[in-house]
């Protein structure tokens, strides 16, 4: 009984031990009930230092065989029935796990945003957790596709975290810490049992909580997962975390001046091609549509890109898809091959064919739609206090009366703070509006930028200077149906053109010559 009685101090003194050593970390203060104020870790600093110097000093009163003696807390340490003991103690903390009010699963941009929302609304220290299976803090994953892969002057953290997107504060990993957010990095949860609100880690780990956020994001579409000969080779990349962004960048540097096979026609395709050719890579796309960007663009706005992007130097094949590797003796990739024959040799191929949102936590727990999982406007789920947001939600698109799955970064933003907001009116006993949300979409490469709002159904307006040779293009286009631009879209627009264009996607203006409309182009929208 001695054991137990002392067992909780001496576990206390060497934790925060491993925290002098090793810098402090939540995922190890959970399992034994730290608070993360400033004041509670300094006081089990001091705590801990008194602790380890009388290690080797304290004696405890004991009984042995009706005899009474003392024992030295070092002696106690390291005798065999204490570590017994401890191991015991450990594996029931471990199963045990921590309880949250609330817990954000997944650590990517939502995540972030849905932290400073909880903040912003009322938050007490130790109510929220955000569990990542990511090492870093939340930050805003576009970079990793731009700015992340420059030659020079790139992007790194912390320069990147949340919520500098949206031209707000820089949530750094201190600020997690001073608001008292357990930021649980590192770990991967691998089971979720949504009726008993129960959470388990790889590594046996458990978690409660009272509101759960699920924010998983996407996973991307791996060639491999096709049976594609060769696709696990050395060399072939997917973009979607920072960890993946090294991997690229140390393959960048050691294969200067290499080929590049970019394999897709999407975001992660253009802005990709447009990256490796700024490092003077010699680029390939490969895609098997008509053309770039098919679920957005019209083959009018397809054929600037493509035309500005030949201009740049980037080689693109239309038509056909991989269909396997050849690699070298250390299984390196050394060339893509196509369906229609050819062959395109690589030291670096890039896939962007896609990604699926991370659901299978959940599979038959929870009510689905479209692919993802459904909830109302304010995201709550089929489950009680189970809410979804970002890239997995199916949601009602108000403005268009129908349920949708979005990804993007601008929703998963948006969605992560108005699910906050719903939570908390809950408890306050408040109502707040539904989420009213303009399809928002954008890009960057080379020196150009493009914005678009709205839907892209209907018939189109195409308006502007479109060609690619020009100096300064500037072109754009609208969507009418029944009459109405449902949306828009600007290349190389102002702050203040976007914003005119987004707002003509909300109005939804009504148009009756479209001949008229080509006419005036970018100042009907100045005029709405």
């Amino acid at each position: 009984m001695f054991v137990n009685k002392y067992w909780r101090r001496t576990v206390h003194a060497a934790r925060m031990m491993q925290f002098l050593l090793f810098g402090w970390n939540s995922s190890w203060t959970a399992n034994i009930g730290l608070g993360s104020s400033r004041s509670e870790k300094l006081r089990w600093l001091i705590f801990s230092r008194a602790y380890y110097r009388l290690i080797g000093l304290w004696s405890l009163p004991i009984r042995n065989s009706g005899r009474k003696k003392r024992i030295k807390l070092g002696q106690l340490l390291s005798c065999s029935r204490f570590q017994s003991q401890k191991a015991d103690s450990l594996a029931s903390e471990s199963m045990a796990g921590k309880h949250f009010k609330y817990v954000i699963l997944g650590g990517g941009v939502a995540a972030g945003y849905a932290a400073r929302e909880f903040v912003k609304q009322g938050l007490k220290p130790g109510e929220l957790a955000i569990i990542s299976k990511e090492a870093v803090a939340p930050y805003e994953r576009p970079a990793l596709s731009k700015a992340y892969l420059f030659p020079q002057g790139a992007a790194r953290l912390p320069g990147f975290h949340v919520c500098v997107g949206s031209g707000g504060e820089r949530l750094l990993p201190e600020w997690y810490i001073e608001k008292g957010i357990d930021l649980i990095l590192s770990t991967e949860i691998v089971k979720a049992d949504l009726a008993s609100k129960f959470l388990t880690s790889a590594s046996g780990v458990a978690f409660t909580y009272e509101i759960l956020i699920i924010a998983t994001g996407s996973m991307v579409i791996k060639l491999s997962d096709f049976g594609v000969q060769g696709a696990n080779a050395n060399n072939i990349f997917y973009l979607r975390e920072i960890e993946d962004a090294d991997k690229l960048v140390d393959a960048i540097q050691s294969k200067k001046n290499g080929k590049a096979v970019i394999v897709g026609g999407g975001y992660i395709g253009l802005e990709l091609s447009a990256a490796m050719r700024i490092n003077n890579f010699d680029v390939t796309m490969v895609y098997p549509e008509p053309w770039c960007m098919p679920r957005l663009f019209t083959a009018e706005i397809a054929a600037f890109y493509e035309g500005y992007y030949v201009s740049k130097g980037v080689k693109i094949i239309k038509g056909t898809v991989a269909v396997g590797f050849d690699v070298d003796l250390n299984t390196n990739v050394k060339s893509v091959k196509l369906k229609d024959g050819r062959v395109l040799d690589a030291d670096i191929v890039v896939v962007g064919v896609g990604g699926r949102p991370l659901t299978s936590l959940f599979k038959g727990q929870v009510e689905e739609e479209k692919g993802g999982i459904k909830t109302d406007g304010y995201f709550k789920t089929s489950v009680p206090n189970v809410y979804a947001v970002g890239d997995v939600a199916t949601f009602p698109l108000k403005l268009y009366r129908e349920m949708r799955r979005v990804e993007h970064v601008d929703h998963a933003r948006k969605s992560a703070e108005q699910a906050v907001k719903g939570i908390k009116a809950i408890e306050a006993g408040k109502t707040i509006e539904e989420y009213d949300y303009l399809p928002y979409f954008y890009s960057r490469s080379f020196d150009l930028s493009w914005q678009f709002y709205g839907d892209n159904i209907g018939d189109t307006v195409l308006f502007g200077d479109n060609n690619p040779t020009s100096s300064k293009p500037k072109f754009g286009s609208y969507w009418i149906k029944d009459g109405k631009v449902v949306g828009a879209f600007l290349e190389s627009g102002s702050p203040e053109e976007n914003k005119a264009i987004s707002k003509v996607a909300r109005v939804q203006p009504s148009v009756l010559d479209l001949r008229q409309l080509q006419i005036e182009g970018l100042q009907f929208a100045s005029k709405i």
